[in-house]
């Protein structure tokens, strides 16, 4: 079933204000906030303590939700070069010990599984970091054997990855293994709500942008690099719970390999599926490919990846964005939030019975 969008909703402010009972726009725009907060958090739980510490491993735990492409966002910005194995899992290792580093994310306190993971970890003696409410059992499992950041700018549960991220990559930067300037993230993702405004027309406004192109399509999003597919989890992800649209995930070079498909992307945009039946062939698909590179290297891969698939539209932080890794990703992602919010609204989505439940996770 394809999500359809009424897009003179867009533009028309007072509309979507009427149907976002919920604060949803106002929400997805926190992303600066939340960024602010959960370093000056990270900053009074102490996790400078951890600094000048090699861990044997680096454990990135989370449950599905949020935190899934968060996690998998920081892995790719530490790389094949880390210093440190890390980790990628849903539960806890067997082997866990005193010099392990776990950093855990979950978006239900009272998951007991997780709790139960956690409490393993923290009586064996790793360094326990959750991203996490301060309260439930999960909190409770490793109550004094843990540094617990929770979040403190109430936002629905979808919308918290600048959360989640920040306070993973504050970790990693205690650990000397990534630097981050977290001020400056915070004002770049300020600059970019502003951007988004509801007041703002569709021509002039990125995610209302985004979201005309999403609408009654199948997006491939398609990451050019290794930290724009995971990147393009989040997307899919914020896709799914507000704009009830199903995503497509790859990195390009595996997409390219899935031959049928790749052929039928390879002709999305053209002036024949511009004509087809809808029901049939390529119509439907969207072609995103994601990057967060910028340079001469990130040119080539783009150049490469675009002149196989002409109509497909690039995805990438805005030009003015400085070359810095974890500050691309982070503005790659909260994009989606808006565009995901905006085409749930206008499609009439979000407008009573299927209205996301508020969390602080």
């Amino acid at each position: 079933m394809r999500v359809v969008l009424d897009d003179s909703m867009l533009d028309d402010q007072r509309r979507l204000f009427e149907a976002d009972t919920q604060g949803l726009l106002r929400q997805a725009a926190l992303a600066g906030a939340q960024v602010r907060s959960a370093a000056h958090s990270a900053a009074e739980v102490g996790l400078d303590v951890l600094g000048g510490q090699r861990p044997r491993a680096l454990v990135l735990l989370s449950r599905p939700g949020v935190g899934a492409a968060a996690c998998d966002s920081l892995a790719a910005l530490l790389g094949s070069s880390c210093p440190v194995p890390v980790v990628r899992t849903e539960v806890v290792p067997s082997w866990i010990g005193p010099l392990d580093v776990v950093f855990a994310h979950g978006p239900d306190g009272g998951d007991r599984e997780l709790a139960e993971s956690l409490e393993v970890a923290g009586r064996r003696g790793a360094g326990v970091v959750l991203a996490t409410p301060d309260e439930g059992p999960v909190a409770a499992a490793v109550a004094g054997r843990a540094r617990t950041v929770s979040p403190r700018i109430p936002v629905a549960a979808g919308l918290d990855f600048a959360h989640v991220f920040t306070v993973g990559a504050c970790l990693l930067e205690a650990l000397g293994l990534l630097r981050i300037d977290t001020e400056e993230l915070a004002d770049a993702l300020d600059e970019r709500a502003a951007a988004t405004h509801p007041a703002h027309e569709s021509s002039r406004n990125p995610a209302k942008n985004l979201a005309l192109r999403l609408a009654e399509r199948m997006p491939l999003l398609w990451g050019v690099d290794e930290l724009a597919t995971a990147v393009a989890g989040h997307g899919a992800f914020v896709l799914g719970c507000y704009g009830g649209v199903p995503c497509d995930v790859g990195e390009y070079a595996q997409a390219v390999n899935r031959y049928a498909l790749y052929d039928r992307a390879a002709s999305a945009g053209s002036e024949a599926e511009l004509f087809a039946d809808p029901g049939e062939g390529t119509a439907g698909l969207r072609v995103l490919l994601l990057t967060t590179r910028a340079g001469e290297r990130a040119g080539f891969l783009e150049q490469r990846a675009t002149a196989a698939l002409p109509g497909a539209d690039v995805l990438s932080p805005p030009e003015t964005a400085r070359e810095d890794a974890t500050l691309r990703a982070g503005l790659l992602a909260v994009g989606f939030d808006m565009a995901a919010v905006y085409l749930g609204l206008a499609s009439g989505l979000l407008d009573g019975h299927q209205r996301p439940m508020l969390t602080t996770s």
